[in-house]
């Protein structure tokens, strides 16, 4: 009787999984057409192809920009009926140099958000290897991360995109200590001219109450001067001092 049920029981497994892929892959033919009229209907996409199986839309082919194959995928997840979407689309836009693509992505990010109040708050750092950037740091909010990783995947030469941000806890304790820490710094007769160039401010990451300064500075004293200062914060846990002095 036990291998009896046992046999029943798999039959009906089998059965259900039939249906369920039966009822998913009914609808293949209708999400193929939508597709297809999707990519038709998009000048950056007349090179990419597509195909569905049960529901899942396998994209390829290529587009000029890392952008343009973000958007393709998000176009087809909103179709009707669409369970999945494989995005095996090639970036094939121009080459550029790894040096010269990084150095060109780093000026842009660093007058995003200048003018905005968290500018001094952020910090990232972009690595290059075969179009590939890998792009890290921490920011205070999601707006300047998605920010930046918006002006990497829409500038030529970029292949791929690997996101290492991390998006620092909401806290008013840390707001606070930034505040206090851009104070003690800015207003220092010393390092104060830092201040002038907000695209290279010296950025202040402060994660949990502990405070880590980065960014260039034209001398060991002012490197010195910045972490007293600092260090000098009521409520600071600690202080890493990784200024480069140039």
């Amino acid at each position: 009787m036990k291998k009896q049920g046992f046999a029943v029981t798999v039959a009906l497994f089998v059965l259900l999984s039939m249906t369920a892929m039966a009822a998913t892959g009914r609808y293949d033919q209708q999400i193929q057409q939508a597709v297809s009229q999707k990519i038709h209907d998009a000048k950056q996409l007349q090179s990419v192809s597509s195909s569905v199986e049960d529901g899942i839309v396998t994209l390829t082919g290529t587009v000029g920009l890392y952008q343009d194959k973000l958007d393709a995928a998000k176009k087809i997840k909103k179709l009707a009926n669409v369970s999945g979407v494989r995005n095996d689309i090639v970036v094939a836009g121009e080459n550029v140099p790894d040096g010269q693509l990084q150095q060109k992505l780093a000026k842009k990010l660093a007058y995003d958000r200048v003018g905005y109040y968290d500018n001094a708050f952020n910090y990232l750092a972009l690595d290059v290897k075969d179009g590939v950037v890998t792009i890290n740091g921490d920011t205070i909010s999601d707006v300047p991360k998605d920010s930046a990783l918006a002006i990497v995947a829409r500038t030529p030469g970029v292949k791929d995109v690997v996101n290492d941000v991390n998006v620092l806890p909401v806290s008013l304790f840390d707001d606070s200590i930034r505040v206090r820490t851009a104070r003690a710094i800015y207003r220092d007769s010393v390092l104060g001219r830092y201040a002038s160039d907000p695209a290279d401010p010296i950025r202040i990451v402060v994660d949990n109450g502990h405070v880590t300064l980065y960014g260039t500075v034209e001398s060991a004293m002012d490197k010195t001067i910045a972490g007293m200062r600092a260090g000098s914060v009521p409520g600071a846990f600690s202080v890493e001092n990784k200024l480069v002095v140039d």
